[in-house]
């Protein structure tokens, strides 16, 4: 049968794992391990070593959003913590990243990856009790989060520059997202071209051995788009469940919502919540957001009316 003469699918399955489509939305907490994320919550950047160290002795204190500690075990600590508090708030997935993916982002090489996040996910697989995802398009990190227990790699190129990934998260029984991205501009129009490069990750990824239920596609808002593709994009999203998978939607605090509403981005919680909402309504199943206390509830609310809840 090919991938495309299928029923939308019912799961998304990886490892021990197993979500119900359509029984609700489901809420990915953002865990950036990096120095400079667009979003300003990198767990790496600059603030007082003497602030951060009195927090992470006192749990009792409000954690604060960033970190600048050379110490790794704290570094640790303070990432896990943040991760429990998603997950209290309602995440139902943690998303680790050790590499920004904002515009003009600095490089790091997998060996600079894997230092940031490798025992980040040790610790998460064995203390929470949901599914650990890895942001990265990188075989070497892949590989050695896999071997550790992460459950998901999410992959912002859509497993086409490294098609190895999809075989090692077959190997491991882990799912995979695949997202749309692009360096050229988008000539023609934007759903069909973001159709047709979704179609070839779905491709990669079963021809790799990976089930059907093992796949989660993601349109890639922000990613080689302008602001009009983007708003298009959101217009239509209906139109991706032609795909028949299950949908990713991340647009937290994105420069779409900056542009729109001309606001830095501590300040676009509002604009998430409204790009959430419509994506809920227009049949999105998964959310990627970094304010998940406030999502959760966009998320139960926009359930109730449109799965009827």
């Amino acid at each position: 049968m090919s991938s495309f003469e299928k029923s939308r699918s019912s799961y998304y399955c990886c490892g021990k794992y197993k979500f119900e489509i359509g029984k609700k939305t489901y809420i990915m907490g953002i865990l950036n391990v990096t120095a400079d994320s667009f979003s300003g919550d990198g767990l790496l950047a600059e603030v007082s070593n003497t602030a951060s160290k009195e927090v992470l002795c006192d749990k009792s204190c409000e954690l604060p959003d960033k970190l600048s500690v050379r110490d790794k075990d704290s570094i640790i600590d303070f990432a896990c913590r943040k991760a429990e508090k998603m997950v209290a708030d309602g995440a139902d997935i943690i998303d680790v990243g050790g590499e920004s993916t904002r515009p003009g982002y600095t490089v790091v090489d997998d060996k600079e990856e894997l230092a940031r996040v490798l025992g980040v996910v040790e610790k998460l697989v064995k203390t929470l009790d949901v599914p650990i995802s890895v942001d990265t398009s990188k075989l070497s990190v892949a590989e050695n989060v896999l071997k550790i227990g992460a459950h998901i790699i999410n992959d912002v190129n859509g497993l086409i520059k490294e098609p190895k990934i999809a075989n090692l998260a077959a190997s491991h029984g882990a799912g995979v997202i695949a997202m749309h991205n692009t360096t050229e501009p988008i000539q023609g129009d934007v759903l069909n071209c973001v159709i047709a490069s979704l179609r070839k990750s779905v491709d990669i990824a079963t021809c790799s051995g990976l089930k059907h239920e093992n796949i989660l596609l993601d349109p890639g808002i922000g990613f080689g788009k302008t602001l009009e593709q983007n708003l298009e994009i959101m217009r239509r999203l209906d139109e991706f469940k032609c795909l028949k998978y299950p949908m990713l939607l991340g647009t937290s605090r994105k420069s779409m919502i900056g542009k729109v509403l001309e606001l830095p981005v501590n300040e676009r919680i509002e604009g998430t919540a409204a790009t959430v909402t419509l994506g809920i309504a227009k049949g999105i199943d998964f959310i990627r957001v970094h304010d998940v206390k406030e999502m959760y509830k966009v998320a139960k609310m926009s359930d109730a009316m449109v799965r009827g809840l």
